[in-house]
């Protein structure tokens, strides 16, 4: 007989929602209407930065992600025959699986390199030779690098697409995709022709070191008509937190912009809240913003989500996991879905699930 504290243990529920809210997607699906003609442009286009996006194409991709998310088991063979080469030179975890699972869940096959000194880039071999035997060897590639000009690199000699995973300190814009479309999702009235009141974003990182700030504010760019103000909180001076042309750009852009140090008095008007405090400098992670934390206590308005890259660290208090707050579960669960969206374009294959109920 199992005893009675192991069995308590060992029991899980499949039914149980992995996320709070109302994460399901069916509602932003039925909020955008599919205008597949966007998403063509893409089979064409290595994806290096959030700023070689335009609304429309944003939009379909989200719409597209959603059909893929509301209907999980009916796309299984999207991607047969075609293989993707994931190529991990900066060390991940999410980022890596969530690639890797989107690309199986369509019935795709993976290569997959984890460590830089099995290649022969640990020999002397140039990334631009690499990217010639990459043309070869699958149909698509994947790249994490801690060098800010490998993907750059590696673009001039590929014939296949590749995917900016995040290089450096500079961009990582498909988190920044996934991001926004766990915002649609919570709130998908907001791309409708009848929305309701705009979003007050509270943004804990420093858009100057961090590529998941930096790439989330260039796609904010495109809806300027969703957020009423955004809010950049660390402990920088506002001419210190952005890089040359950060801040321009978000302004001409239309975003009000405003800077603040002292959290807990932004916290009691944001309905969203994007939290990070890790940023990869050089070859290792360095943590910003030691004195800004989230917990149960924090003073969050009742209907504020809290968003997060993760890995999370002191700054994200697992208090808040089982409170409607979080949606940061609900982030990484999406990102499965949006790179599902995104690689079956890239491939030519989104005509197999465009059109499809």
């Amino acid at each position: 007989m199992v005893d009675p504290k192991l069995e308590e243990v060992i029991q899980f529920e499949r039914t149980r929602p992995d996320v709070h809210g109302d994460a399901h997607p069916k509602k932003l699906l039925r909020a955008i209407v599919e205008e597949g003609d966007h998403l063509a442009k893409l089979s064409e286009q290595h994806i290096f930065s959030s700023d070689q996006f335009d609304r429309a194409t944003l939009l379909q991709l989200f719409r597209l992600a959603a059909k893929y998310e509301a209907n999980p088991g009916r796309f299984s063979t999207s991607l047969n025959g075609q293989i993707l080469i994931s190529a991990f030179y900066e060390p991940s975890t999410r980022t890596r699986l969530s690639f890797e699972s989107a690309w199986h869940r369509l019935g795709g096959d993976i290569m997959s390199i984890t460590d830089r000194s099995t290649t022969g880039i640990a020999k002397g071999e140039s990334l631009r030779d690499v990217a010639e035997m990459f043309n070869n060897y699958g149909d698509c590639v994947v790249l994490r690098d801690s060098n800010e000009e490998s993907v750059r690199e590696m673009m001039t000699a590929l014939r296949i697409p590749i995917i900016n995973a995040g290089n450096g300190t500079d961009e990582h814009p498909t988190q920044a995709l996934a991001d926004l479309y766990t915002i649609f999702k919570w709130r998908p009235d907001l791309v409708t022709n009848e929305p309701g009141e705009k979003l007050k974003l509270c943004l804990v990182g420093l858009p100057a070191k961090m590529r998941t700030v930096r790439s989330l504010l260039k796609l904010m760019c495109h809806f300027p008509d969703v957020f009423s103000k955004i809010t950049i909180v660390n402990d920088k001076q506002k001419n210190a937190m952005f890089s040359h042309g950060q801040l321009a750009q978000l302004e001409q852009a239309g975003l009000q912009i405003d800077a603040a140090n002292d959290l807990y008095e932004v916290l009691p008007e944001a309905d969203v809240v994007y939290i990070n405090a890790i940023a990869w400098e050089g070859n290792a992670y360095k943590q910003y913003g030691r004195r800004y934390h989230l917990n149960a206590q924090s003073p969050l308005k009742s209907d504020a989500i809290v968003l997060h890259p993760l890995a999370r660290s002191v700054e994200l208090c697992t208090s808040l996991d089982d409170t409607p707050h979080n949606w940061y579960f609900s982030q990484a669960r999406g990102a499965v879905f949006l790179r599902m969206a995104l690689l079956t374009c890239l491939v030519k294959r989104a005509e197999r699930v465009l059109d499809v109920i």
